[in-house]
């Protein structure tokens, strides 16, 4: 017997049951979850500046290697880089792309919200105005050096991970995540510090060199210590993402 199920008029279906939309059954949305937090609150944790061995004032040359000048966020910047990665070894540089483009519509909206909620009249119980404004006050030069540096830096990470994979195939994994770390890290690393620098408070050239060696060198070499981590996390999803086994086999 046929059932016959008749389109009502706001789009749905008069056969007597609700109807809902199917969610992806695979990891990439979850990923792409992760991947955006991470980045929003790098971008947040990013406007502190921060100093280890701040008493310390060691020079190499023209290079000042103490102390050691970052943000609050360089704890957490390596974190989306193998996100990307996994996104860019599992899914592709077109899913990548996407993930990439929804954390920038993700940091950009954020930053207006921040802006609206600190314009917005204060209520006269209401005694954390200034502290607000510090935390997640939109500085422009702040916002424009997180969208530049993330964008290039990711997409040239991705851009370089899928292009080596092309040649490599499966094989040497290593060589894909470390070389397109390389190079997205550095690029992401001297646009934001280019750019930011001087709102966090470094106004010298030497500070400056530092910001950013220090930058990259650190996110690289997080990269590299938590290599096995990214090669069981690439592998689990490869085992248990059917679109990647189906592609595999043909």
């Amino acid at each position: 017997m046929t059932t016959t199920r008749h389109t009502a008029p706001d789009g749905g279906t008069e056969s007597g049951q609700a109807t809902f939309a199917h969610i992806s059954r695979g990891y990439y949305p979850a990923i792409v979850a992760l991947f955006v937090a991470t980045l929003l609150i790098s971008n947040v944790a990013a406007s502190k500046g921060v100093a280890f061995f701040a008493s310390s004032d060691v020079m190499l040359g023209p290079f000042q290697i103490l102390p050691i000048n970052t943000d609050g966020a360089f704890f957490l910047f390596p974190l989306a880089y193998i996100l990307g990665d996994v996104l860019s070894e599992v899914y592709g540089l077109k899913a990548t792309r996407r993930a990439i483009y929804l954390g920038f519509g993700s940091l950009l909206l954020t930053s207006v919200c921040f802006w609206i909620a600190i314009e917005l009249p204060a209520a006269s119980f209401y005694e954390n105005q200034a502290a607000l404004e510090s935390v997640v006050g939109v500085v422009p030069r702040l916002v424009l050096a997180g969208l530049a540096g993330y964008t290039v830096g990711q997409l040239l990470n991705s851009v370089v991970l899928v292009k080596i994979k092309e040649r490599t195939k499966e094989k040497h994994l290593w060589a894909r995540l470390i070389g397109s770390t390389i190079v997205g890290e550095f690029f992401d690393t001297l646009i934001f510090c280019s750019i930011a620098a001087g709102v966090i408070g470094i106004s010298t050239w030497a500070d400056f060199v530092n910001y950013v060696i220090v930058g990259f060198i650190w996110k690289t070499l997080a990269e590299i210590i938590v290599l096995p981590i990214t090669y069981r996390v690439i592998s689990y999803i490869k085992k248990r993402e059917p679109s990647y086994q189906e592609a595999q086999a043909l």
